[in-house]
């Protein structure tokens, strides 16, 4: 008997359901008895049943199948699920549920997801640009300044950690200010210096060649030549 009970366990199957669904299925504007009653077509579709009726529905679940026909139209109007119409061999048409729809709200909750963390990790960022700048400088930044700052991320599109390799650059170089750190940016932009490592491997090669150009030999390991960016 036990044996005949195992088997009839696995011959019934599994329900492969996203994680996803279960984590997210409030935020994309479903309660509990929709999420269970979506399951129980998606377990429907999956034993090759197309298009159970409210009645099947019902019978698998504690509420009527007036109260399922009517989740079913809200389902339907919302566009969580869709009705497909497919031929048989035969030509014979048929209507099958489809559930397309439901996993495509939940890929687009995905990216929208995504897109907000991208946002607030861009938001850390100036926020904490803003800061190291103020920090530099000793001092709040002027509304031209900020304007400046906004403008390199804005319209420039510089990324916010080449733009403190910029400000870090210029106070390597003894020359704190915007004009200065405008033309080194100005200057890796027009190379096509897009990342921190970039820039770092731009400005040696120029200090590079300014030692060879004036054939200083530096009187210690520790002095550095700077690029002096607004001679370009």
């Amino acid at each position: 008997m036990d044996k005949e009970l195992m088997m009839t366990w696995i011959e019934e199957g599994n329900l492969q359901i996203p994680q996803l669904l279960f984590s997210k299925y409030k935020k994309i504007g479903l309660n509990e008895t929709e999420l269970v009653l979506l399951l129980q077509v998606h377990s429907f579709l999956e034993k090759g049943k197309d298009f159970p009726t409210p009645e099947e529905l019902a019978n698998r679940m504690t509420i009527p199948d007036s109260i399922c026909a009517s989740i079913l139209g809200r389902l339907l109007q919302n566009k969580f699920i869709s009705i497909e119409e497919r031929y048989a061999e035969n030509n014979i048409r048929y209507e099958k549920y489809s559930l397309k729809p439901l996993w495509e709200k939940l890929v687009e909750e995905l990216i929208y997801d995504k897109k907000q963390d991208e946002l607030e990790q861009n938001l850390m960022q100036e926020t904490n640009l803003y800061s190291t700048f103020e920090m530099e400088f000793g001092r709040p930044l002027s509304p031209l300044e900020c304007e400046t700052l906004a403008m390199w991320l804005d319209q420039d599109q510089h990324n916010p950690e080449v733009i403190k390799a910029a400000l870090k650059e210029s106070v390597l170089s003894g020359k704190l200010n915007f004009r200065y750190i405008d033309r080194i940016l100005f200057e890796w932009k027009k190379n096509g210096v897009k990342t921190v490592e970039q820039a770092n491997k731009h400005s040696q090669k120029f200090r590079g060649q300014q030692r060879k150009s004036t054939n200083v030999t530096p009187k210690s390991s520790n002095t550095v030549p700077f690029y002096n960016w607004l001679e370009q």
